[in-house]
């Protein structure tokens, strides 16, 4: 007899993924589409949104394929915030221009700062205005690409994109909006007008609504796409970060869930609004929440680079050798600003180094550096959302990351902070499939995902890490004057 179930499915970076989950919480079956975003130029990350809808619509069908569960409602996440525009009929104009891992708009953003303010930007939309921002991506296209901007009307991310294709709804959520900084008024919850004739003129915003709330209901254009059934209700979603940090139940105020993946994210959970230059203030995925975010560029990223230069080298294998490296990974040290980094240095011209080489270090050495980069990484966040007056609790872990034993132990050993692992670590598809749940029945996380184990940190590490995480400190103010001048010759 088949089962009541809903699914979530995820538009991440590098892949889609989708689970088909039973309204107790049972996974019942996962699937994974891997895609690539173009690169058109340097520090450019693009991704065409039919590529969203076609592995949205095949992992429906590989999730339901077997007959033996009934899909009673929908929920969608994405990676966020990006900036896809439309004509009125919804038709794509261009390619979706990706979050902080695209930089293009540098300039956009110094030219809004100087007509708006960056005090003002900061006091009322909660972040400092950086290439993470939604709005400068849409005042670079209308100012470089201003034919194609004439036809533009509606913005959707990944999230609003699948809801518009399920439901016909125009919709956003609140957290997706409170990073289009500057359009968005944390304060009032809502559209700033001024702002937003300013930066995007033109652009018919979309009605807001919170995560979990109902968008609409599959079409039956959907259902045919899909093999959903017709009339089934779908969340309004959000960005991935913030469906992940529900899928661990990391939603209570002093919670700060990491997020291991091509990047690194974290989500910090606060009782009022602070602001810090060099974090996110957002609004929360749920109402009346509030967080600090912080987010590096990369950190699966790395690794992934490292596995593919090592022809014939994996990850577990990577791993392996990493853990024979021991801590301090043979007197290495990365900055895995790869991307050019986010939070808390805020800088699209950073670049990657690898200090201390020779000729005697290995595979794994490399790769545990890469491992402990990370950590430091994480270890400055903290300290900076700490500074900005946040009050870490409680650390959940969640992503591919923490598979494995090595990453997690590393980042609590170099930050000294213990991390929560759940049962199921999937992610913000499991997150989405949460919302799903609730939108037909009472689904409670500690239900659904109860605590697995906790990573606790290792005290005879803590001299080590200690000693080197000063030195990462220093790494960067040595070495930026000279990355800056080699990343202007790489755009060249």
């Amino acid at each position: 007899m088949p089962r009541n179930a809903v699914i979530g499915v995820d538009i991440g970076t590098s892949s889609s993924k989708g689970v088909l989950v039973g309204l107790d919480g049972t996974l019942i079956r996962s699937a994974v589409r891997e895609h690539t975003p173009a690169r058109p130029g340097p520090g450019r990350f693009e991704m065409d949104a039919a590529v969203w809808w076609r592995e949205f619509t095949e992992l429906s069908r590989e999730l339901t394929a077997a007959g033996d569960a009934i899909v009673v409602a929908v929920g969608v996440s994405g990676m966020g915030p990006c900036v896809l525009l439309t004509d009125e009929h919804d038709t794509p104009l261009r390619p979706a221009i990706l979050y902080g891992v695209d930089t293009r708009s540098v300039r956009q953003i110094e030219r809004i700062e100087a007509r708006l303010g960056a005090e003002e930007i900061l006091r009322r939309g909660g972040s400092a205005l950086t290439t993470q921002a939604a709005g400068p991506k849409i005042t670079w296209i209308a100012e470089e690409e201003p034919g194609l901007y004439a036809r533009a009307r509606r913005l959707y991310m990944p999230s609003s994109w699948l809801v518009a294709r399920l439901t016909g709804a125009y919709v956003l959520d609140h957290h997706s909006a409170s990073q289009c900084t500057p359009l968005y008024d944390t304060h009032t919850h809502g559209w700033y007008a001024p702002w937003a004739a300013e930066v995007a003129p033109g652009i018919d915003l979309p009605p807001l609504r919170w995560s979990g709330e109902a968008a609409g209901t599959v079409t039956a254009e959907a259902a045919r796409e899909t093999g959903l059934p017709v009339g089934i209700p779908v969340t309004t979603g959000t960005i991935d970060a913030w469906a992940e940090a529900l899928s661990v139940g990391a939603q209570h105020t002093g919670d700060l869930m990491l997020m291991y993946g091509t990047t690194m994210f974290l989500v910090h959970t606060v009782p009022k609004a602070l602001t810090s230059p060099s974090l996110w203030s957002t609004i929360g995925a749920l109402p009346g929440t509030r967080n600090l975010a912080a987010g590096m560029a990369t950190s699966g990223a790395v690794t992934n680079w490292l596995r593919d230069l090592f022809a014939d080298g994996d990850h577990a294998e990577l791993t392996r050798l990493a853990a024979e490296s021991g801590p301090g990974a043979g007197g290495l040290l990365m900055l895995p600003y790869f991307a050019g980094e986010r939070t808390p240095v805020m800088d699209p011209d950073a670049r990657g180094v690898i200090a201390g080489l020779t000729l005697s270090h290995t595979r794994g050495d490399l790769y545990r550096a890469a491992l402990e980069a990370t950590g430091f990484g994480v270890r400055h966040n903290i300290e900076v959302i700490e500074a900005a007056g946040g009050d870490i609790r409680r650390v959940v872990a969640v992503g591919g990351g923490t598979q494995g034993s090595l990453w997690t132990q590393i980042v609590s050993d170099i930050t000294g902070r213990p991390q929560e692992l759940r049962t199921v670590t999937i992610g913000a598809c499991y997150g989405g499939s949460l919302l799903a749940a609730q939108l037909v029945g009472d689904a409670r996380i500690d239900d659904w995902n109860p605590v697995r184990t906790t990573v606790t940190p290792r005290a005879g590490h803590t001299g080590r890490y200690d000693e080197l995480y000063a030195l990462y400190r220093r790494l960067y103010p040595a070495t930026s004057d000279l990355v800056h001048t080699l990343a202007a010759l790489q755009d060249r």
